[in-house]
């Protein structure tokens, strides 16, 4: 994981995803202003038939590599 994929997911989806694994959040820190409670690696969550629906945004810009 880079962060460039990083997205914020929106607020009413937040609980019903996995959480985010250690290596995820620790990858985060990289990422253009993360926010603790929204953040996530697009490339870490499994998609599912149950997440039909997610909301995603993406931050103004990413982080440069």
């Amino acid at each position: 994981s880079c962060s460039t994929c990083h997205v914020y997911i929106d607020e009413s989806w937040v609980e019903k995803l996995p959480p985010a694994s250690d290596m995820e959040q620790e990858m985060l820190e990289f990422a253009s202003a993360p926010d603790a409670r929204l953040s996530r690696l697009s490339c870490q969550i499994r998609i599912t038939d149950a997440m039909d629906g997610l909301v995603v945004t993406m931050p103004e810009t990413q982080a440069e590599i």
